[in-house]
């Protein structure tokens, strides 16, 4: 069930921004955003659904590359606007092949 406090940001038009975490080796692996379709979505299937602000449209993380993340659990953030997904992936995160989107040191 989603939150109240979720319903109503995503009935004012917000994306909520969502890391990606590996369930089992604690990485961060990407962060994306979710609309409450793509938030319903990824409940019923437990396959990580975002919304793409680039293509306009909702995405299943592998549904072209076979990388598929499957949500162990959904955790929200202590302000209600950040969602956290622990998942079990199939492969890389990253559209570059890498495990996580994170790879470039800047400090």
């Amino acid at each position: 069930m989603i939150p109240a406090s979720l319903i109503q940001r995503f009935k004012d038009g917000e994306l909520i921004s969502v890391v990606v975490q590996d369930s089992s080796t604690k990485q961060v692996l990407m962060v994306a955003w979710a609309n409450q379709e793509a938030l319903e979505k990824s409940i019923e299937s437990r396959n990580a659904t975002f919304w793409s602000r680039s293509r306009n449209k909702l995405w299943m993380k592998g549904e072209e590359s076979g990388n598929l993340q499957r949500i162990i659990e959904i955790k929200l953030d202590c302000d209600g606007d950040s969602l956290l997904y622990l998942v079990d992936p199939a492969g890389p995160a990253c559209h570059n092949g890498t495990i996580t989107c994170f790879e470039e040191t800047i400090l």
